[in-house]
């Protein structure tokens, strides 16, 4: 069982970048298990409210329960208190989760993103690790995102600086790991909201 968990968990490239007025996330589509392409749609960036939003890797339905169970928390939240729950505060709800699940882990890693005051970037490890960053990747391609995001990122992007890194570092990690590949989605978060980007969009920024 721990050999095919490591093998589930073995693909996906996700990045986010912090730039000036907000935050973009991308992700790759495919999903493996081992070298089975398992999917070729996969979606791995999830909006958990209007101005914030989590990208996944990691074992399948260990994300898609976070998913669900964060967007219902942010929901009873707002409700509850009458404004949205900041974006540190949405991590270290998660990060809580993860650690009092750590003899049962989720097996996934994680970056929950968003705007609250200012725009803000977190990575999650599986067992609750909570780190603020400026830009961050995850996944079996991230070794190669990186050495794009170390070269090109620069503190203050503009938005339009800050989207074609992100999708062109995860295009690049597509052409050096398999477990990469399908194309990239892309969304942006600002003061005024999130947007995802088209298909067209996110190629025509690779090309």
């Amino acid at each position: 069982m721990a050999d095919l968990e490591k093998e589930i968990m073995k693909g996906t490239t996700t990045v986010g970048i912090t730039f000036n007025g907000g935050v973009v996330l991308a992700a790759d589509k495919r999903a493996t298990m081992g070298t089975f392409i398992a999917a070729k749609d996969v979606e791995k960036i999830h909006f958990l409210g209007d101005k914030v939003a989590l990208t996944i890797a990691g074992g399948v339905g260990d994300a898609q329960s976070l998913v669900r169970l964060m967007r219902a928390e942010l929901e009873l939240y707002k409700y509850g208190k009458g404004r949205e729950l900041t974006i540190k505060g949405a991590g270290t709800l998660l990060s809580n989760v993860l650690q009092g699940n750590k003899y049962y882990p989720y097996f996934v890693q994680l970056i929950i993103a968003g705007y609250d005051t200012q725009p803000r970037l977190f990575d999650l490890d599986l067992t609750g690790g909570l780190l603020s960053e400026e830009y961050v990747s995850t996944g079996s391609g991230s070794v190669v995102a990186y050495g794009l995001l170390d070269a090109g990122f620069k503190k203050n992007m503009k938005e339009d600086d800050a989207v074609k890194l992100a999708v062109k570092a995860v295009y690049a990690a597509m052409k050096r790991d398999n477990a990469t590949g399908e194309g990239v989605d892309a969304i942006v978060i600002t003061k005024n909201g999130g947007k995802r980007l088209s298909p067209a969009e996110t190629k025509a920024i690779a090309d």
